[in-house]
């Protein structure tokens, strides 16, 4: 049972930016919120870390409107609830994008401009990668590159499990918020999909 004096006081640190709050706030609820996400998804492990870390990440950024008096679970269960939601949106996206492409690569017998497109994402990627900061650039290759666990990465630099969560959504914030200036150019591919196939 977490103390709700000892709750409360967390998050008026939290409010004040304390980012000490912030770590011992996620060591406290992390594991409850996984749990809350892996029933939502039906056991998707992966979209489950997704969401406690943007999560998280999201409830740093809003800090200052963090409400002491009202239930912190609660709020983050919101938050997560709608990120999943999002997830979901994005994953049939990426599907029908990817339909898209296998189809092309069926239709055509050279080398196609979509198989061209695919391979620019992965290396603009990569050279996102290069901007971020030296650790933060270290957590995400480790994580989202060489598939390690935040625990394992931890165990790896010597750092928080907390620290790891904090700076990989930062680098995936950052690299989603590049990749929209992309989102045009897949949305022109997947009408001229739905167009084709009409």
């Amino acid at each position: 049972m977490i103390d709700s004096t000892a709750e409360k006081l967390l998050l008026i640190k939290l409010k004040e930016g304390s980012f000490q709050a912030f770590e011992k706030l996620y060591t406290m609820y992390s594991g409850k919120l996984y749990n809350f996400i892996m029933r939502l998804s039906s056991g998707n492990q992966y979209m489950a870390e997704e969401v406690v870390q943007t999560t998280f990440i999201r409830i740093w950024e809003v800090r200052g409107k963090v409400d002491p008096d009202a239930s912190f679970i609660s709020f983050l269960c919101t938050i997560a609830k709608n990120l999943l939601m999002n997830m979901y949106q994005r994953q049939t996206v990426e599907y029908v994008y990817n339909e898209y492409l296998m189809k092309s690569a069926a239709d055509r017998d050279s080398q196609t401009e979509d198989t061209i497109d695919l391979r620019f994402l992965n290396d603009y990627i990569d050279s996102l990668a290069e901007e971020l900061p030296a650790q933060r650039k270290k957590i995400f290759i480790l994580s989202k590159r060489q598939n390690y666990t935040n625990k394992e990465i931890a165990e790896m630099m010597g750092i928080s499990e907390s620290t790891v969560a904090t700076q990989l959504s930062l680098a995936v914030k950052f690299m989603r918020e590049q990749m929209m200036k992309h989102y045009d150019k897949v949305i022109a591919l997947l009408f001229a999909f739905f167009v084709n196939e009409m």
